[in-house]
């Protein structure tokens, strides 16, 4: 039997539709930046004509958005990852620190649903644990956009919270954890043999806050891989086989890239290690008291407007992590051992 041709196939369709967008967008961004320049070097070129200093601020706002834009477009060519272009699964997973860090992952949850939105990216939950008295547990979104993998993957690792805690009658500090993984979405059928006496497969209720959260029936799936001890789940879909399949489309995913750690060097960073959610794993801190600091300790990027970042500024972290990955060079530093 023939393949199906390219126009009646609507996933294969869809993407080349979509890479077709993304040039476009790309060649569009290449000459906006073209005339800014233009722009520039004319209002230099009449404000030496007229000898009018009142033009500089203007000037040198203009430079200033140049830059900008210069810099976001330098930074995507960085994304040349072969998930970079994926759509992207993050995990969040409250650690020690019992109400406190269920708190820490809900603003977590809330910091990274501002990023996607003002980056224009559609968020869909797939699965959502409550915590025990406040916050969240646990929670699996996926984030779909040009590039989300790309971004989210500076993400990956421990954040950790200080602050005066609310949930203590004392007002002490407090030290909270979360977990972040972040996994693309690969919806392309990856060969990934998996033994079905390999896998324990629960089901159970859905559970959350209201609306998509809540299902009457047991239709959330968890999936436990033994060997690996790898743990996927899925509640969002409608129906309990919908859920499974997203379910083991994220197994597979996991699997797929644990494989390929395992046999090339080139991919070992897009998992990375397994390790405790606790003192001293933390890629990044966000300190509320006694001063206010975020610090990326992988980068050396750090900012005192703590606000801003919670609510969704992240853009500053993830440029430092992808100029990194590519020179080695932390912030301050001109170059660096890779």
């Amino acid at each position: 039997m023939e393949e199906p041709g390219f126009w009646e196939n609507p996933e294969k369709s869809g993407k080349i539709v979509q890479l077709a967008k993304n040039l476009k967008d790309t060649v569009l961004t290449y000459k906006e930046l073209e005339q800014q320049y233009e722009d520039i070097g004319v209002m230099i070129q009449m404000g030496n004509e007229e000898n009018d200093a009142s033009l500089i601020p203007e000037i040198v706002q203009m430079l200033a958005e140049l830059k900008g834009n210069l810099e976001e477009m330098r930074i995507n060519t960085l994304l040349s990852g072969e998930y970079d272009s994926h759509n992207a699964i993050l995990k969040l997973n409250a650690g020690a620190g019992g109400t406190e860090s269920c708190d820490w992952c809900s603003m977590l949850y809330r910091m990274f649903c501002r990023w996607a939105e003002k980056k224009g990216f559609q968020t869909e939950v797939l699965d959502y644990l409550d915590g025990d008295e406040a916050g969240i547990k646990s929670v699996t979104i996926q984030i779909n956009g040009v590039n989300a993998f790309g971004y989210l993957k500076s993400e990956k690792g421990v954040h950790r919270l200080v602050r005066i805690s609310p949930f203590n009658a004392a007002g002490k500090r407090q030290t909270s954890f979360v977990s972040c993984d972040v996994m693309p979405d690969i919806e392309e059928d990856l060969d990934v043999d998996i033994n079905d006496e390999d896998l324990r497969i629960d089901t159970y209720r859905s559970s959350g806050a209201g609306g998509q959260h809540i299902n009457k029936t047991s239709s959330a799936i968890r999936i436990t891989h033994l060997p690996s001890g790898i743990v996927v789940q899925c509640q969002n879909e409608r129906s309990q086989f919908q859920n499974k399949d997203k379910a083991m489309q994220m197994l597979k995913a996991k699997l797929y890239l644990l494989k390929q750690q395992e046999n090339a060097e080139k991919l070992s960073g897009i998992r990375g290690d397994v390790t405790e959610i606790g003192w001293g794993n933390q890629i990044r801190s966000y300190v509320l008291q006694p001063y206010t600091m975020v610090k990326d300790h992988r980068t050396n990027s750090e900012t005192g407007n703590v606000n801003s970042v919670l609510d969704g500024a992240l853009d500053q972290f993830m440029y430092a992590y992808l100029r990194w990955l590519s020179t080695g060079a932390k912030v301050g530093e001109d170059s660096a051992e890779i």
